[in-house]
């Protein structure tokens, strides 16, 4: 079974968490072994989420990351010593295939849904894609998310909710 296939097996609520970035691997592990036990003991299905690099920073200097083959590395760790499936932001097209060969599931930020040549990108891995909606989307708009990474074949779409603010 796939990753995507289990998620939906029971058609319930399933958890993405774990920290914005990874800011080492102490702490990336400390979060995800947390939050595996938690969710274990809750009988909550659980996908670890950190990105390896953040590019929407509101300031220049504020932390972006480690390193991308570090963070992919430690990314890449916590899946095959956790046994858990873990998930990660892209943020350019370029960063998809990279992603794709330490992480079980791609991200599309937000503010960067609407973006065809990410969401083409992240689809053509053929690996599961969550598009969050970004707050400026009506919930109807994010259909158009998603016929993007179905286009490419790939109807493996979650989409995530983060509300919605106008003006």
């Amino acid at each position: 079974m796939s990753i995507y296939t289990d998620l939906l097996a029971n058609r319930s609520f399933f958890l993405i968490a774990g920290p914005c970035v990874v800011e080492n691997e102490e702490i990336t592990f400390q979060v995800a072994e947390s939050l595996k036990k938690t969710c274990l003991e809750l009988g909550i299905p659980f996908v670890f989420k950190a990105s390896y690099r953040k590019a929407n920073r509101s300031g220049i200097s504020s932390f972006t990351g480690i390193g991308d083959h570090e963070a992919l590395l430690i990314l890449q760790k916590v899946k095959q010593q956790l046994q858990l499936p873990v998930i990660t932001d892209i943020h350019l097209p370029e960063e998809a295939v990279l992603a794709s060969q330490y992480v079980d599931l791609l991200q599309i930020p937000a503010f960067l849904c609407r973006q065809t040549d990410l969401l083409l990108a992240a689809a053509k891995t053929m690996l599961p894609v969550n598009i969050k909606k970004g707050q400026f989307l009506s919930p109807e708009a994010m259909k158009f998310a998603a016929e993007k990474v179905k286009s490419a074949g790939n109807d493996q779409i979650f989409l995530t909710e983060r509300g919605t603010s106008f003006g």
